[in-house]
Parts: C-alpha cells; sequence; structure tokens
C-alpha cells in the first residue's frame, strides 16, 4: 500500500521515514506526485490543520494521506509562536530564535517552559480515519545548541536529558519527540488496524 506523506520539509521526511520504516506501507513523497499547490492552513488548532491537509492531498492524488502539523508553544510568550510555528517571523530560524530570545529577555524569562506538539492525520475513502497526537515537555534552552533535527530543535531542552533535541541522534529522538510518539501511534495502526484494513 502507497501511503503520501504530506510534507515538503525534508528533516521531517526523514523522521517520519524512520520511525515508520516497519509499517507495511511504501511511502510516497509529495516530490514524486507533480505539482500540488500548497492548502491555506486555516485551522485554528494542529488537528485543524492536519486534518486539513491531510484530506487535501488525499483528494488531489486518490492515494492515502498523512499529514501532520506540529509546532513549538512557549509558556512566557502566551504559546507563541504555536500553530503558526513555520511561519512564524518569516523562514530563517537564526532570525526567529533571536526573536524569541529577544520577547524572552523582555520578560526576563529565557528559560520559560515550552513543549512540542504534533497532530497526526491520516485520511483514506475520502474521510479522516485515523488520528494521533504527540506532546514533548522541556524548556527553552540559554543558547541554541545541536546540529541534528530542524526547526526550533536547537532551542528546545528536554530536561530528562540534559540536551536539546537538536542534539539527539534520530533513533533516540524518535522515541521521545512530539513526532515521534504521534507516528509511532500512527504506526501501531498501520499494523494492526481495529477492522483488519485501513
Amino acid at each position: 500500500m502507497k501511503l503520501l506523506v504530506a510534507t515538503t520539509n525534508p528533516g521531517k521526511l526523514r523522521e517520519i521515514a524512520g520511525i515508520l520504516e516497519h509499517a507495511p506501507v511504501e511511502l510516497v513523497s509529495l516530490d514524486d506526485v507533480g505539482e500540488i499547490p500548497e492548502p491555506e492552513e486555516i485551522g485554528l488548532t494542529f488537528a485543524d490543520n492536519a486534518r486539513l491537509k491531510a484530506l487535501y492531498y488525499h483528494r488531489a492524488t486518490g492515494l492515502p494521506s498523512v499529514a501532520d502539523d506540529s509546532g513549538l508553544e512557549i509558556e512566557a510568550l502566551d504559546g507563541l509562536p504555536g500553530i503558526h510555528s513555520a511561519r512564524w517571523e518569516g523562514s530563517d530560524y537564526a532570525v526567529k530564535f533571536r526573536k524569541i530570545y529577544e520577547l524572552l529577555d523582555m520578560k526576563g524569562k529565557r528559560g520559560s517552559s515550552a513543549r512540542f506538539v504534533c497532530r497526526v492525520a491520516l485520511a483514506d475513502r475520502g474521510e479522516v480515519i485515523f488520528e494521533s497526537a504527540g506532546v514533548i515537555e522541556g524548556v527553552i534552552a540559554d543558547t541554541p545548541r545541536g546540529d541534528h533535527g530542524f526547526g526550533y530543535d536547537p532551542i528546545f531542552l528536554y530536561p530528562p536529558l540534559g540536551r536539546t533535541t537538536a542534539e539527539l541522534d534520530r533513533d533516540l529522538k524518535a522515541t521521545v519527540s512530539h513526532r515521534g510518539r504521534a507516528f509511532e501511534a500512527l504506526a501501531v495502526f498501520l499494523k494492526s488496524p481495529p477492522n483488519g484494513r485501513w
């Protein structure tokens, strides 16, 4: 069974492929299905946007499609950047990091609590047939550290390991990360769907 992974982010695609490597599916990327305009992410929650993207790409390609929406919520910034994480303050993460530190320093809360949130949706046969969620709790690191991962990983410190998620190798990160937890639930579903098929 082919499964379209609805992302253009190569780092995210690598992580998802690693988590789903033993699932009974052949992963297909957006690069494999021709040029499809991106949908407008108008949902009010991560779950809304995951559903929207999964259904959109499923309808556009006819393939079972999985999409996630994820982001960083910083407590001292009232949950920012939240569902706008990917586009907040542009696409340059060095710029995003500087802005986050600037805002936190204004409040004297550089080590604020934070969480990564991920919602996953799988669409097939015209509807969403599976959803899952993953959360990892942490704090904002004093400075960016690490060169694994992508996005906000260098500034997200995971206290139980004393490292940022950018300092964790792929396999270890998959066991603790928000995306790892959400996609591991998907892997379980793909291997043993409740009704014997999906």
